[in-house]
């Protein structure tokens, strides 16, 4: 049974994120980055951003909450079985750094049918603790029929 249309901008409660200096580490190191913005203190100190900042693709990291509330929705019964990552879409506005705290919401932006196929859009906006856009982003999820 298709995903009903209905759920078109449905939008989940807002997850905060602290952002912490080891977990901006541990992120570079897993996905082999080695800048010292990311992984040395000193060096990000002494830079214009005055601390350990944040690899574009952690959004990953603060927006799953966003993508896990999507997943769990009973009222759309999504087959988690049966789930793909489509793609993916950002656009970038304020650097993350360690100490930041990141509120993001994410919002049902579209649903739609191909062949046997559903297909869902998850919008999210990521805000810091000064009311900054950070990030937003589009991530599309396929759920094969």
């Amino acid at each position: 049974m298709p995903i009903d249309t209905k759920f078109i901008g449905k939008e989940y409660k807002p997850v905060c994120y602290v952002v912490g200096q080891e977990k901006i580490k541990e992120y570079a190191l897993a996905i082999g980055d080695h800048n010292p913005l990311y992984l040395d203190s000193e060096v990000a100190k002494k830079s214009s951003y005055g601390h350990i900042i944040a690899p574009p693709m952690f959004v990953v990291v603060f927006a799953k909450e966003c993508m896990d509330a999507l997943f769990t929705d009973k009222e759309l019964n999504i087959n988690f079985a049966r789930l793909l990552h489509g793609e993916q879409e950002f656009n970038f506005h304020k650097i993350v750094k360690s100490g930041d705290t990141i509120k993001s919401i994410g919002k049902i932006k579209n649903i739609f049918q191909k062949g046997n196929n559903d297909f869902v859009e998850l919008e999210t906006k990521s805000y810091n603790q000064h009311k900054e856009l950070a990030v937003e982003g589009l991530w599309t999820f396929v759920i094969r029929g």
